[in-house]
């Protein structure tokens, strides 16, 4: 089983190539470049690099969303665009559980942190058997302080992991009462190659949809909705 994975979730911008059990190869960049700049060229240089026929993989996994409302857009678009020309699914793979399966494995809770402003995060909770994952808190768009209580409830060691850590890291600091960790930085944020394997689990399971029917998950409304919302909430126009 051969799958590209994308993510252009966050500012990171991610591709990857997993077959069975092997990762061929992975490009990821995090930098200021804009997604609509990077993505194809760096699947490009892979595809390259790895004597890849775009034809024969078997499926395009995408981090489906939250993030940024952009990135996820151009990475929806891409995925869509080669799914199309292609004639091969789509695996929608949840950003946040993408983000914690960097950590497959873990002895301790995983907790993904991406910085949603407001003071909000994108995140869950997760535990691992092996390479198991199972969702104690499927993804969710919520404050900092109530993943942090429920952390707290669960009574059990954690790890985060994410763009949020530097954001909520005195936070955490003040109120996270169980033992606590911090992923290294070549684990800590979104890669296409976590994307890509977590795709594969989801596609062996028959979880794909055609590349038409594709749509970013946002779980929230962008900034300028939320904005018009409260202006007509107020009586504005």
């Amino acid at each position: 089983m051969k799958i590209l994975g994308l993510d252009s979730s966050g500012l990171v911008a991610s591709v990857a190539i997993v077959c069975d059990d092997n990762l061929l190869g992975e490009y990821t960049v995090n930098y200021k470049k804009t997604h609509s700049q990077t993505l194809l060229p760096m699947l490009k240089e892979v595809a390259e690099m790895i004597e890849l026929d775009l034809q024969t993989i078997d499926a395009i996994a995408i981090a489906g969303g939250p993030g940024s409302f952009t990135g996820l857009r151009i990475g929806s678009a891409t995925a869509k665009g080669l799914g199309l020309a292609l004639e091969k699914p789509i695996v929608s793979v949840p950003t946040v559980d993408a983000l914690a399966y960097n950590l497959a494995g873990h002895r301790d809770m995983v907790c993904p942190l991406m910085d949603a402003r407001r003071n909000q995060t994108y995140t869950g909770l997760y535990t691992f058997a092996g390479n198991e994952m199972q969702a104690v808190r499927e993804q969710c768009a919520v404050g900092i302080d109530e993943i942090v209580d429920t952390i707290n409830e669960k009574g059990m060691p954690v790890v985060f992991l994410g763009d949020g850590v530097p954001v909520f890291s005195e936070y955490i600091k003040e109120h996270c009462s169980v033992p606590y960790s911090y992923a290294p930085p070549h684990l800590n944020k979104q890669r296409a190659g976590a994307v890509a394997a977590l795709g594969a689990v989801y596609f062996g399971r028959g979880q794909c949809e055609t590349a038409a029917a594709h749509k970013p998950e946002y779980l929230r409304l962008s900034q300028a909705e939320r904005e018009r919302k409260e202006q007509m909430a107020a009586g504005g126009n």
